[in-house]
């Protein structure tokens, strides 16, 4: 068979392996899928058959996918961040567990949304085999088996989207991390609806000094004068950013 042309680029970051799509091109992957969406389940489990891997597990939660890695000799977790019982952060979380207790086992996690706390842990935590793209991506079949081959081949394919977001509140924490202790204090303070007056009462300090903290911490958020007193409300929904999650 004729080698494909090369496609043009394509959304997802990939690096650290070639990306061929068909399975037959290399061995295929032992896989298992932990998917709560039925219809979804059943889909992969039949692109990723046609495609030449060997589903060997497919599951709707964590227990059952970390039953499934332990068991079964796994090359690829395919895993929603969002499943039961809470439908918040199980499968990413599983994830985490999986990458720290099987560093072997290849890494592709789906999602509607991007879990921004637990990703950026995986992607730091990771030396390859590691995928995080969202489901819409996957309506895009030889895409998402191009990604399936990179991540099982040990490299990466980050979305564009996971990215921007994890750069951005990486961008928001070191902005706060730069405050001093007390600074921290009075935002958080601020945050709660504190007046300055109340402010310096709760901190056993003077009002002046905490005029200068607040100060302070404005020019550190780059918040300017001309912002007026937007500044107060700006600061405080940076703080709030930070906290979430």
């Amino acid at each position: 068979m004729s080698t494909p042309a090369a496609s043009p680029p394509r959304p997802t970051r990939t690096s650290g392996a070639s990306a061929q799509v068909s399975g037959s091109a290399g061995h295929g992957l032992r896989v298992v899928i932990a998917e709560d969406s039925v219809l979804l389940r059943a889909g992969l489990e039949r692109l990723l058959t046609a495609a030449g891997h060997t589903v060997v597990a497919a599951v709707e939660d964590a227990t059952g996918l970390l039953d499934a890695v332990s068991r079964h000799q796994v090359d690829l977790a395919i895993v929603d961040v969002r499943m039961p019982p809470t439908f918040t952060d199980e499968g990413i979380r599983a994830a985490v567990l999986i990458r720290a207790q099987n560093p072997q086992v290849a890494l592709l996690v789906l999602s509607q949304y991007v879990e921004e706390r637990y990703a950026s842990e995986l992607i730091a935590d990771s030396g390859g085999a590691l995928g995080y793209v969202l489901k819409d991506r996957v309506a895009d079949v030889e895409e998402f088996l191009r990604v399936v081959h990179t991540v099982g081949a040990g490299g990466t394919a980050l979305d564009p989207e996971v990215v921007q977001q994890i750069l951005v509140r990486s961008r928001k924490r070191s902005v706060l991390d730069s405050l001093s202790p007390r600074e921290h204090e009075v935002l958080q303070l601020m945050a709660e609806g504190r007046s300055n007056a109340a402010i310096a009462e709760t901190l056993f300090v003077s009002a002046g000094s905490v005029e200068k903290h607040i100060s302070s911490l404005f020019a550190k958020l780059a918040l300017t004068p001309v912002d007026g007193e937007n500044r107060r409300v700006m600061a405080v929904l940076r703080y709030l950013e930070s906290e979430e999650r």
